[in-house]
């Protein structure tokens, strides 16, 4: 029997605006709870109680990645009127996420006498910067006032702390029965007959220094309605009419795609829309709805095969935010790509360097990789000349600044006083670790920026040939394969038959088991003599946990399977390694991962997958167990669905020359897949694959423009290299 895991939280989010409570509904404040926009903690705090007794929770459930519904019930109370039984009312909380937050309440008396009590709604807001919540360290600044509107029924906190503000209206209408507000709670007196009902609806409004952000007037049954024509739903179907579809018998495949497309439309911020199309993805909720390099641009890898839309939009603002001074502060240089951008308290008092904050060692290589792929998808050269500029300063970048010693390896080492110890994807601080579990000290070189940069050394080498520009080709051909040649000597490790996790302070290799280099294989430089080593250590029980490829060997003293990087499960970890996988040939380990994966992810409610999950071992009676703190949805999860399908079938395109190249492998749970839709440059393409006996064949339609599909095998970047 198949376990189902459910979130211990209910999240709703649209844009900016995110919401975070318990499941029957109310919100702590010392937890990571509340309304939020732009960083700040609008509400912090709320219960609901009847007659100062708690309701009772039957069920609760996310019904839309922007709406929720939660069925509560009464315990036995003494009322004004005499006993009122348990369960003889219903209280029904609906909520609805927009600009702000709509929360519809309706109780139905089920007895068959009528009822008399208190519906009491306790709500404050600390207007807590995010950090602080996740840290649960707060430092009270400024003043915060309150101001009830009898006449209005409007609830007013706002808050001052010089020239930085922040206001939460909760306005009540639609109302069976009048409000009244005293001790911190809004009260409502109730009088229902036998089998009547009582509604009421509460827009959350949220204003800070430049925006209000106002809920949408609809109650949540009218909003979900997918004919009513919101601009909740307006966007959803703009996303759903331009996406890639696919048709499978697999059902837990298509769901799993399915939900992976709403959780992508859910992650677009659209304070940063800059054209119907083009789009920004946050990376996840809630901890990370704010713009990322590096989590926007593996988001846009990942969404190649769904829709250009964010990579455009990660190219434009990323490339704007593109950094062209020194500072220490902020872990700046000219030339790099950032890590992050917030908005909140700390950042505007300064006592954060996220304004933006810029130390990530592996966003400046990845913008350009993200250039030349969505190049190769759209075939559209002004992107080639549009960011140009932009790309030549990563690459200037690179060499400057990225390898910090000059010994032709790429280094990190936090600057800032506040900044982020490990600057990689496993960029918790204790993610990098000798094989005796002590801490490894910067500066790190770290095996996938190796990876990384000859990518983008290689992949920018294509472009600058395509813009006539030969002689910088040529240079960059030329770094690129003394990098793999100095790769090799430095990084390979005969006696383990696999690469060092990374060169320590004195540049000896760290000799410690875990998936980076993977990700050394899906960047092409590894030579393909040693591909199929990598490959299978990767597979060895100590890193493949039956749920997927571990971030560190079960056979290290720091494994730890319950940890954020030493030991745990990384959906879009597994989606990079498979595209490696494929990239040297080994068609059944990239069928593997996709197995560990899309089973892992039928577990989950809805069959959403989560940031992070255990490392657990795979076996009779388990299931999957999320991260303590994972974010739900995430994007970079939810894309790493659409990075597996592209290795399963081979899919490269090359748009510019008018080919799209597929290599199909279709493992004996997965009979069929059609992707309909399918954009590359100007065309529109159905792909059908099938199996026939231990063949996978296929066929395709070109529903509109000119381009050719054609059978070809992967290969890593075509250097030779003496091993």
């Amino acid at each position: 029997m198949k376990v189902t895991v459910e979130p211990p939280f209910l999240t709703i989010n649209h844009g900016s605006i995110f919401m975070v409570s318990e499941l029957d509904g109310q919100i702590q404040c010392d937890k990571f709870q509340g309304i939020f926009a732009d960083d700040t903690r609008f509400l912090s705090e709320y219960a609901c109680f009847i007659d100062n007794t708690s309701w009772m929770r039957l069920t609760s459930s996310v019904t839309r990645y922007y709406a929720s519904k939660i069925y509560l019930t009464n315990p036995a109370i003494s009322s004004q009127n005499g006993e009122i039984a348990k369960g003889a009312l219903s209280l029904t909380i609906a909520r609805t996420a927009e600009h702000g937050i709509h929360e519809d309440l309706d109780i139905t008396n089920h007895s068959l006498k009528a009822v008399k009590f208190h519906l009491d709604l306790e709500i404050n807001s600390d207007f807590a910067d995010i950090f602080e919540v996740q840290s649960g360290e707060f430092v009270r600044r400024g003043q915060i006032e309150t101001d009830w509107d009898k006449k209005e029924y409007k609830l007013r906190h706002t808050y001052n702390n010089g020239d930085f503000y922040r206001c939460m209206i909760a306005h009540w209408d639609n109302l069976t029965s009048p409000p009244h507000y005293a001790n911190g709670r809004v009260t409502f007196q109730i009088e229902l007959e036998a089998g009547a009902s009582w509604h009421a609806c509460c827009c959350y409004t949220l204003i800070d220094n430049e925006h209000c952000h106002k809920p949408i007037s609809l109650c949540y049954d009218e909003a979900i309605k997918s004919d009513v024509n919101t601009e909740l739903q307006q966007l959803q179907r703009q996303w759903q009419d331009v996406c890639t579809t696919i048709a499978t018998s697999n059902e837990d495949l298509k769901r799993l795609y399915c939900q992976s497309l709403e959780d992508m439309s859910a992650m677009r911020l659209y304070d940063y829309d800059m054209a119907p199309d083009v789009w920004l993805p946050a990376a996840g909720v809630p901890k990370y709805v704010a713009l990322f390099g590096r989590d926007s641009l593996t988001a846009s890898l990942q969404n190649q095969i769904i829709h250009p839309g964010f990579a455009r939009g990660a190219l434009q603002k990323l490339g704007q935010f593109q950094a062209k001074e020194y500072s220490d502060w902020q872990d700046a240089q000219p030339g790099k790509i950032l890590h992050e951008l917030r908005q909140g308290e700390l950042v505007y008092l300064k006592k954060s360097p996220r304004s933006p904050y810029y130390g990530a060692a592996d966003t400046t290589p990845l913008y350009t990789i993200v250039l030349h792929e969505t190049w190769k998808w759209l075939g559209d050269d002004s992107l080639l000349k549009d960011y140009r500029d932009v790309a030549l300063r990563c690459l200037d970048w690179i060499d400057r600044y990225g390898d910090l010693d000059k010994d032709g390896f790429q280094e990190y080492q936090v600057r800032s006083e506040k900044g982020i110890e490990n600057q990689c994807w496993k960029d918790s601080g204790d993610s990098i670790v000798y094989p005796d579990g002590s801490q490894v000290k910067s500066p790190k070189a770290l095996c996938e920026l190796q990876g990384y940069v000859f990518d983008a050394w290689m992949r920018m080498a294509e472009v600058f040939e395509a813009l006539g520009e030969k002689d910088s080709a040529t240079e960059l051909q030329g770094k690129a394969e003394k990098l793999r040649v100095q790769f090799e000597e430095r990084f390979w490790c005969e006696d383990l038959g696999f690469y060092a996790l990374t060169l320590d302070p004195d540049k000896q290799p760290v000799r410690s088991i875990a998936s980076n280099p993977g990700h050394c294989l899906w960047s092409g430089i590894v030579s393909p003599e040693r591909a199929q080593r990598v490959v299978k250590r990767l597979l060895e029980p100590d890193m493949s946990s039956g749920w997927g490829i571990r971030t560190l060997s079960s056979n290290h003293p720091s494994f730890n399977p319950f940890s954020y990087h030493l030991g745990s499960v990384w959906p879009h970890d597994n989606g990079i390694i498979a595209l490696g996988f494929k990239r040297y040939g080994s068609h059944e380990a990239v069928a593997s991962v996709a197995a560990d994966i899309f089973e892992t992810a039928s577990h989950f409610a809805c069959y959403q997958i989560p940031e992070v999950y255990a490392g657990t071992k795979r076996q009779i009676g388990a299931f999957p167990v999320p991260y303590i703190e994972a974010n739900i949805p995430q994007a970079w999860a939810a894309g790493s669905v659409f990075h597996l399908i592209q290795a399963l079938l081979g899919l490269q395109a090359n748009a510019p020359h008018g080919c799209l190249y597929v290599d199909p492998y279709l493992p004996d749970w997965l009979p069929d897949l059609t992707l309909c839709g399918l954009e590359v440059g100007d065309s529109s393409i159905d792909l059908r694959f099938w199996r026939e006996g231990d063949r996978t064949c296929w066929d395709a339609s070109v529903r509109s423009g000119t381009i050719s599909v054609q059978q070809k095998a992967w290969q890593p970047w075509a250097i030779p290299v003496s091993v």
